[in-house]
């Protein structure tokens, strides 16, 4: 075998070398990407709330390297309400800000879509932390809800985090309505709200001066994420 042939082997050798190493990676990334889905246990799903399971929806992008899943808890009575609770898996996991800001462009596409104004002044921001130990940055707006005969009010909060041990980033979207068809707004018209951010410290209880805001069976403190 003269020089120019051993040349060539080895090049071929080095290539197809180079294309195993690239299928091994490529194996490894694809069967650690799975989803670890997050979720609100059946055990605080109570008192008229309950999954639509029609509005569960899965996506996945970059060849399944970016993975979604998302669940939506309701109640509908005279002041109807839902959390959705959004899991997402991506190559690489975005920083808090990153998560943040998706988070509010989350709200904005959402409401835009079904005729929500938002009042930009009432926007309230903050952090807390949940029942599984992850602190969260939380945004609350005031808005009117025009997609009925009537328009009501309505509240909504977008609140994110990163779970380090399922490798995933959460976005939890609250809506509820405060106002009935007549407008009349009620002390009881805040009970679905108050179920949807509840906390075992009450961290919103200056925000609404109620104690209704603290409890351990509030929807989005007892989301499982890991």
């Amino acid at each position: 075998m003269d020089l120019r042939e051993e040349k060539k082997n080895k090049i071929i050798y080095g290539v197809i070398s180079i294309i195993v190493i690239i299928l091994i990676i490529i194996t490894i990334i694809f069967s650690s990407n799975s989803i670890t889905e997050a979720y609100i246990d059946d055990k605080y799903i109570s008192d008229g709330w309950s999954e639509d399971i029609n509005d569960r929806d899965y996506g996945e992008r970059l060849f399944g390297l970016e993975k979604q899943a998302s669940f939506t808890y309701r109640i509908n009575d005279n002041y109807p309400a839902y959390v959705s609770v959004t899991t997402i898996k991506t190559l690489f996991m975005m920083n808090e800000k990153e998560l943040f800001d998706k988070t509010i462009e989350t709200i904005m596409t959402e409401t835009k879509n079904q005729n929500i104004l938002l009042n930009a002044s009432s926007e309230i921001t903050g952090s807390r932390v949940l029942n599984n130990t992850h602190k969260t940055n939380y945004v609350i707006y005031d808005g009117t809800d025009n997609s009925k005969n009537i328009s009501e009010e309505i509240k909504i909060i977008g609140e994110s985090w990163n779970c380090a041990r399922s490798g995933t980033s959460i976005i939890c979207i609250g809506y509820a309505q405060i106002t009935d068809n007549a407008g009349n707004n009620t002390s009881i018209s805040l009970n679905n709200w108050a179920r949807i951010l509840k906390d075992k410290d009450g961290t919103f209880i200056n925000v609404y001066g109620s104690n209704i805001f603290q409890g351990e069976n509030g929807l989005i403190f007892n989301v499982i994420c890991h």
